[in-house]
């Protein structure tokens, strides 16, 4: 009875650590902005920051279905500081020298509309979801708004990280780096 009460136990045990593993798939390395810029003057790299509102569905659907998404992770993780940045939400951001909140914030509203947070109108987004790209000094690059899918993505990950947006700058070279692109991300 014994030895069938261990080798039910190594059995749950090896089961339970198979799940484990399974169970919890490596995920983006989300910080604040502030967080980011910080470690922008350790080590630099550009940043990624998802412009989201609690009430968004692409929004949602974005975390779950792009950064959810194992070869988006790895890639992220990997090149970019990534921001979460709720653009309806009450916290405070330093950027640029300057301090950003949202005054008119109801917290009765916080999973509805509510009032745009100052960095949101700094920055002009007017769409949701909006990934906003930034350089190793934290200067906006370029806002890229709507649901992306990890290989449309991909393409802003790479482009960006690689400095080509540099020499893309009319719309025939970007339509030919775009038809050129070749994904490799699944999704």
């Amino acid at each position: 009875m014994i030895y069938k009460i261990k080798i039910m136990r190594l059995i749950f045990a090896t089961i339970f650590t198979l799940f484990s593993t399974i169970g919890f798939a490596q995920e983006i390395n989300w910080v604040t902005l502030d967080k980011a810029i910080e470690l922008q003057k350790k080590s630099p790299k550009k940043i990624m920051m998802d412009v989201y509102t609690n009430w968004c569905g692409p929004c949602k659907m974005l975390d779950k279905n792009t950064f959810q998404n194992p070869d988006v992770v790895k890639y992220v993780n990997a090149n970019y500081y990534a921001v979460k940045f709720n653009a309806e939400g009450n916290e405070g951001i330093n950027y640029k020298g300057k301090r950003y909140s949202n005054p008119g914030y109801n917290p009765e509203l916080a999973n509805r509309r509510n009032t745009a947070h100052e960095l949101s109108q700094y920055l002009q987004i007017q769409a949701y979801p909006t990934i906003v790209f930034m350089d190793e000094k934290a200067d906006v690059i370029a806002p890229i708004k709507g649901y992306q899918t990890p290989p449309q993505l991909e393409l802003y990950l790479k482009m960006f990280k690689a400095d080509r947006h540099k020499t893309l700058d009319t719309q025939e070279k970007f339509n030919a780096y775009y038809t050129e692109f070749k994904p490799e991300f699944k999704g």
